[in-house]
């Protein structure tokens, strides 16, 4: 009789349950060695070259990532930008792209200067209607339509699978940004995803000390290899330590997101009725215009990350986040500490983001304290 499959959060857990075969160790080695021995006959039969293209130490991660995403392959990379840019560096010269408005402010500014370059074609459009992702596309030109769900910071929500009918139909690969929901909350491959892009620095990792990116295709397609290509080529390689860092994170990623999904609906309502807030940004929230569509898309919660608008505006936003106390002011998210950030002053000149807003990401501290701080910060 077959055993049954594990859950993802066993696998996690456990690495995959690999084991060093030599030791009989529970934690696999940490390989650092740039270059490999050749076979007497100029061969390489185990595998191994040179750093660049590999590394022993990405082995187990990355088989773990794609075990998590239900996919065909994954690959590290150097940091989240690194795995992103990847994508777009293998697109032939001139392709036509559709990415969200609300999405990750470097990629977004990173793409808008590639394509004043001339290196390719690039419309964005509002990810969360599926009319104006249609009529964005165009069929034979379009080779890559990014989605970004739930987006950064506006949390906003893209339908997965009707976003990659549309782009199937035009002949484009869907690539998701799918890092504030994590393979814990959604697994865009399943509902029909290509690629699947990470920050492994965020919710991955967990615990802000690696910069790392992954991808993970639905198929081993020509495209993919080009990605492959791509990252040897470019060099945009993680460290052989950073690799154990991101692996051991991942042993943690269900509790931690969890958690994480709990405390911050618990903050997310509390929030809602507070005098000081103008408007509070959560798919969980069911007056939040995704809400219906993230709790069919997003599994088990609905994620660690909400934005407040804060009343009084720019500077009452910034006030606040310098009264609290045990929320951190800092940039990033899905660390196990919670930060808070004025987002707009992040991405400076030209970004949507309301300027009286704040990014909370939710850590897996006690969420009555986390509300009590904020609570004292509003005044």
């Amino acid at each position: 009789m077959a055993r049954n499959t594990p859950h993802p959060a066993t696998l996690a857990a456990q690495a995959l349950g690999w084991i060093d075969q030599g030791t009989g160790a529970v934690v696999l080695p940490v390989h650092t060695a740039t270059t490999f021995l050749r076979d007497p006959d100029n061969q390489y039969r185990r595998g191994r070259g040179y750093g660049r293209a590999d590394n022993a130490s990405f082995d187990q991660p990355e088989a773990l990532i794609t075990a998590l995403e239900g996919g065909a392959a994954s690959l590290v990379f150097a940091s989240g930008m690194a795995a992103a840019m990847a994508v777009f560096h293998s697109l032939p010269a001139g392709a036509h792209v559709v990415m969200p408005l609300s999405m990750y402010h470097s990629l977004r500014r990173r793409i808008g200067a590639y394509a004043g370059d001339g290196h390719l074609a690039a419309d964005f459009v509002d990810m969360t209607s599926l009319d104006a992702l249609r009529a964005a596309v165009k069929p034979g030109q379009t080779k890559l339509v990014w989605a970004e769900t739930p987006s950064n910071p506006l949390w906003s929500i893209t339908d997965i699978a009707g976003a990659a009918e549309i782009a199937h139909q035009a002949g484009a690969v869907l690539a998701v940004d799918s890092t504030a929901a994590s393979p814990v909350l959604t697994r865009p491959l399943v509902l029909g995803a290509d690629i699947v892009m990470h920050s492994a620095t965020k919710y991955l990792n967990g615990h802000s000390d690696v910069i790392a990116g992954s991808l993970t295709a639905a198929r081993k397609d020509d495209f993919w290899q080009r990605i492959v290509a791509t990252r040897s080529g470019d060099g945009a390689i993680l460290g052989g330590f950073e690799a154990y860092l991101l692996l051991r994170g991942m042993r943690t990623l269900y509790p931690r997101v969890e958690r994480a999904c709990r405390s911050a609906q618990q903050i997310a309502e509390r929030l809602a009725t507070h005098p000081k807030v103008l408007e509070v940004l959560y798919p969980g929230l069911p007056g939040h215009p995704g809400h219906a569509l993230a709790a069919r898309q997003m599994q088990g919660g609905f994620g660690g990350m909400l934005s407040i608008r804060v009343k009084g505006g720019e500077g009452a936003a910034i006030a606040a986040a310098a009264r609290v106390e045990i929320w951190k002011r800092a940039t990033s998210l899905g660390g196990v500490e919670s930060l808070i950030e004025h987002r707009a002053s992040t991405e400076g000149a030209g970004s949507p983001v309301p300027p009286d807003l704040l990014r909370l990401s939710v850590g897996i501290e006690e969420p009555g304290d986390l509300i009590a701080d904020l609570e004292t910060a509003l005044g």
